[in-house]
């Protein structure tokens, strides 16, 4: 797997690390004494380049303005993967870019980014977000001021983590310049620079730290001590930061890997209260269910519901996090029928009641409801069957009931109730012939 170990220059002196072979020939250089780089070449980067992208590509070259893919998409394509999302970064201002991009031709859309630097540019069906180098001039733990910049360290130095401050030209360079590429192969998360501060200048970061820690760690606790100080004390900063920015963050960690121990760890590190989580959540069963839904793919709040005890728990987090009707719903159903609706012991048919309960819940979103509660419970074999499982539809109705010469409502619904129970009893196996047999013996 792992490559001959290549010297590495940086600022603390050489360094000696492994490089894993991904595809593509990958060549190392170095270039100046602050910045790592290298070459890559991989299918995945050459994938890149659609015509949108050629022709963006050629925009720039012709202005001579620099064009890099930063962030996310360099991690990612270090890893040997396709990113979903790819971000560019420039030396070009704002009004350059526009300039350009009208001269050209080229439409802008969505203009809300402008006041940060993004330009979003469409071009052969796909949408290109373009910003310019930044650094923070003023933050307040949430927003920052900004101001343009043509140095590529300085606007690498704010970013949060190591791994996310990289930028990879469109030859395929690598331009590293604290680390980030020896982060990524040795599994580790840290932030650029010193912790307290990168995490003053936007609190969400303790939340991104544990994001990344659950996509990117091997294995849980190996954290650095001095980010872990950092992140407990301004645990508080999080009170000011929305719960819709809370949520979004949260919801990865919940389905990302070591959520038992990461999760342990916040309330640790005392951020619960202010994340909406209950200050006394049930962390013994929160460990059992996160192990119950290992490669399950459940939705987030069925994991986060392990730590709720009362009702009131879900309403305080809907308060502080503003989740949706169906995310609250959901915790409500699954605390409701956890204990009480499991699966049939010692019977043929062990997923019956909880077939039992969607034909008689009428609502067509319980299958899914049903899906999740058995993710909780760890029933996988029992999920699978209720996958492929079709509700099937009851035969009769009201209208064959007063063909037969019941016209009173109230009977009518009594009748229809008692044959529905008859059809559940067969295994939903009898027809509409078959109960209306029944009707008499009714």
């Amino acid at each position: 797997m792992w490559g001959p170990l290549f010297v590495q220059r940086c600022r603390a002196g050489l360094h000696l690390f492994p490089l894993a072979q991904r595809g593509g020939r990958i060549r190392i250089r170095i270039q100046g004494r602050h910045v790592v780089t290298m070459k890559l070449e991989s299918p995945e980067f050459q994938s890149l380049f659609t015509p949108g992208l050629k022709s963006i590509a050629e925009l720039f070259e012709k202005e001579k303005y620099e064009l890099r893919i930063a962030g996310g998409a360099v991690r990612d394509l270090l890893n040997g993967m396709k990113p979903q999302d790819v971000d560019f970064a420039t030396v070009a201002t704002p009004t350059q870019m526009k300039e350009m991009f009208q001269s050209a031709g080229v439409r802008m859309i969505n203009n809300k980014g402008e006041k940060h630097g993004t330009i979003t540019a469409r071009l052969h069906e796909q949408n290109f977000e373009i910003t310019t180098l930044r650094i923070d001039v003023v933050t307040d733990g949430r927003h920052a001021e900004v101001e343009f910049t043509t140095d590529w360290e300085k606007d690498a130095e704010r970013r949060d983590l190591t791994i996310n401050s990289m930028f990879l030209g469109l030859d395929g360079t690598l331009f590293d310049y604290f680390r980030g590429y020896e982060d990524l192969k040795n599994k580790r998360v840290r932030f650029v620079g010193h912790a307290t501060q990168r995490i003053q200048e936007d609190y969400l970061r303790i939340l991104r730290y544990f994001r990344f820690y659950g996509r990117v760690a091997e294995k849980p606790g190996d954290h650095e001590p001095n980010t872990l100080e950092a992140i407990k004390k301004n645990a508080k900063g999080l009170a000011g930061i929305s719960g819709e920015r809370i949520w979004v963050e949260m919801k990865k960690i919940l389905v990302g890997n070591h959520v038992n121990h990461l999760v342990r760890l916040m309330y640790e590190l005392d951020l619960a209260h202010y994340i909406g989580l209950p200050v006394n959540g049930s962390l013994e069963e929160f460990d059992k269910v996160s192990k119950n839904v290992q490669n399950l793919f459940p939705k987030p709040m069925t994991v986060l519901t392990s730590l709720f005890k009362v009702q009131d728990d879900v309403i305080k987090l809907d308060l502080r996090l503003k989740i949706s009707k169906e995310e609250k719903n959901l915790s409500l159903f699954i605390m409701k029928y956890r204990r009480d609706l499991i699966k049939a012991i010692d019977s043929p048919e062990p997923l019956k009641p909880y077939q039992d309960f969607i034909i008689d819940s009428r609502e067509p979103d319980m299958n899914s409801r049903i899906c999740e509660l058995l993710k909780y419970q760890g029933e996988e074999h029992l999920l699978k069957e209720m996958q492929e499982w079709s509700v099937p539809s009851f035969p009769v109705s009201g209208h064959d009931l007063r063909k037969m010469g019941i016209s009173s409502g109230k009977e009518i619904g009594t009748v229809l109730q008692q044959l529905r129970d008859q059809w559940k009893k067969s295994g939903y196996q009898m027809d509409k012939e078959e109960l209306l047999t029944c009707v008499k013996k009714v």
